[in-house]
């Protein structure tokens, strides 16, 4: 991890809602309703959310959540897929990973 990089990612963990975002996107089956309806047979993205799911759970305006989410996936916390109109989030896991040995062993 470059300085710059954690950088981008500090700041955008400084908000309860992007932080209560990336909690629920951990276990999205113990806080979102079953997803994947608008994902084609065949193809795979475990473990994500609909915005609109997100939308709904935050109860804040899709704008508002569309930015928080674009803030995580620009600092590498979350990866998308778009399927038609809908865009699918979850976690990247390899990412957070880094962030937590980076935390331990420097900070």
């Amino acid at each position: 991890m470059t300085g710059m990089e954690t950088v981008d990612i500090f700041k955008a963990l400084a908000n309860d809602t992007r932080l209560t975002i990336l909690m629920w996107l951990k276990e999205p089956e113990k806080y979102f309703p079953p997803q994947g309806i608008h994902i084609p047979e065949g193809d795979s993205f475990d473990h994500s959310v609909c915005v609109g799911a997100i939308c709904d759970k935050a109860g804040i305006s899709q704008s508002t959540v569309s930015h928080y989410l674009d803030m995580l996936q620009r600092a590498g916390l979350l990866e998308s897929r778009r399927y038609g109109k809908w865009t699918y989030y979850r976690r990247n896991e390899e990412n957070i990973r880094k962030l937590a040995d980076y935390i331990a062993t420097r900070i």
